[in-house]
């Protein structure tokens, strides 16, 4: 290159150019002083190669999106047959074939009752527009009262303010209380927390009943209940039994509160159903879905919902009951074909059924470490599995936080070739569904001399 024409900007280092310019999510950047990011080229199936030619096997699915490995054929040949006939239009008064099928599928394959799908451009979205249609079909509907809404102990829903409000994560959420609405939180039914000789289902029985007595007592004040089904993700992998979605139902029709599920992170096979609400039988009044929706392509989110929630705005223009919550890039084109491709081979290649045995795999392989002496549990929902490890495992105390052990995992995974990416002192596995046999075992071991590192102080 001609020296006259050189740019300064791009001397150095990728990693080196992107810490002069950028600041990445959830990360203390200072961080990067002694751990710098990690430039990636490329990636394929479960894996991903570095600039510098080391290759990472992602068993995080790039923060549980990817479905069917990095630069899949079927999704790419997808979106390139897109993107040469339409990459966008606006949303509002037109229509377009992708947004149209998509929205057909996800009503064919979400419980039934879900008739009504309403599209956004990521997970916190999605929970946005459902609490909003919530509150306002209430509303709508003469009672104004229920404005509040009941969550979760160590759920998680999201990062914008009405989301955040709805979580209760607290590492996320403490900083900005001033800024968020009032919720009412029940405890979690996180059966971490069981009894010696308690079954799951027996905990997650005796947790519902705080949410029954919140409900008899502020039922006139709230639109809803949301809950992330089976497994409170970002708090920690934290699991329950489908007893306790099963009852939430029920009980919600009885105090005539809506249910929202968030199944943004669980949804599309994560727990070993198509949607966790399957494994409990039930329909909730609004579904938001993201993530693995587009196959960790582009984001897209999704609300489905009800005709009698649709009903509540359907008037004439003058009544002013119309949903007004919008985006520019409302069903994208793009994000619509990944997503339809995405479903395409779930249905193609019979992905649900198939997954079965590589998450017994996982899991039996996993459940190995149970005999460590500091890992604490080792639990499982589908593809999802998360090992526990703490201080003293005969009294489950946990390390301080501030020792920050799970980020000496970390650190260990990346050295040996693997992305793992510990939610404080929970190794968890969210792979993609092409990983194999050989792959699981390199996860699980990568992980526990990670774990053997991290605890031998």
């Amino acid at each position: 290159m001609n020296a006259a024409h050189h740019n300064p900007i791009d001397s150095g280092t990728l990693a080196e150019r992107d810490l002069r310019v950028l600041w990445h999510p959830c990360t203390q950047m200072k961080d990067h002083e002694t751990l710098p990011p990690i430039a990636i080229k490329r990636g394929a199936g479960a894996w991903l190669e570095g600039t510098d030619g080391k290759c990472y096997l992602d068993a995080v699915s790039s923060w549980w999106v990817n479905l069917f490995g990095h630069a899949n054929p079927r999704i790419n040949a997808a979106l390139c047959d897109q993107v040469s006939r339409l990459e966008h239009v606006i949303f509002a008064g037109f229509t377009h074939e992708p947004a149209v099928r998509l929205a057909e599928k996800l009503v064919a394959l979400t419980p039934s009752g879900l008739t009504r799908c309403f599209f956004a451009d990521n997970g916190s979205a999605a929970v946005e527009v459902a609490i909003k249609m919530s509150f306002h079909y209430w509303r709508n509907r003469g009672r104004s009262g229920k404005t509040r809404f009941i969550t979760l102990a160590n759920g998680y829903h999201g990062e914008t303010l009405g989301a955040l409000a709805v979580g209760n994560v607290e590492l996320y959420k403490e900083l900005y209380k001033p800024l968020l609405m009032d919720v009412l939180t029940a405890p979690s039914p996180d059966c971490y927390f069981r009894e010696t000789g308690e079954s799951w289902e027996q905990y997650s029985l005796r947790q519902f009943e705080h949410m029954e007595r919140m409900l008899a007592d502020h039922a006139h004040e709230v639109a809803a209940v949301i809950v992330e089904p089976l497994v409170q993700c970002a708090g920690g992998m934290r699991m329950y039994h489908p007893i306790y979605l099963a009852r939430l139902r029920e009980a919600c029709d009885r105090y005539g509160v809506h249910l929202i599920a968030d199944e943004i992170a669980v949804g599309f096979g994560r727990t070993g159903t198509m949607f966790a609400c399957e494994q409990a039988g039930i329909s909730p009044d609004f579904m938001c879905l993201s993530k693995g929706l587009t196959g960790g392509y582009l984001p897209l989110s999704a609300v489905l919902t009800t005709d009698d929630i649709y009903a509540a705005f359907y008037d004439d223009y003058a009544k002013l009951t119309a949903f007004l919550h919008s985006h520019s890039y409302t069903g994208n084109p793009l994000a619509c074909a990944a997503a339809l491709a995405t479903l395409d081979i779930f249905a193609d290649e019979d992905v649900i059924e198939r997954n079965r045995p590589k998450a017994a795999y996982l899991g039996a392989k996993a459940r190995e470490l149970k005999t460590h002496a500091h890992v604490s549990d080792v639990r499982q929902c589908g593809m999802i599995v998360a090992v526990e490890f703490v201080k003293d495992k005969s009294r489950r105390e946990p390390y301080a936080w501030t020792e920050r052990r799970g980020r000496r995992v970390y650190r260990h995974a990346l050295e040996h070739g693997v992305l793992l990416r510990p939610i404080d002192n929970v190794v968890y596995f969210m792979p993609p569904y092409v990983v194999d046999e050989a792959e699981i075992d390199l996860m699980v071991k990568v992980a526990a001399d990670g774990i053997e590192r991290a605890t031998c102080d």
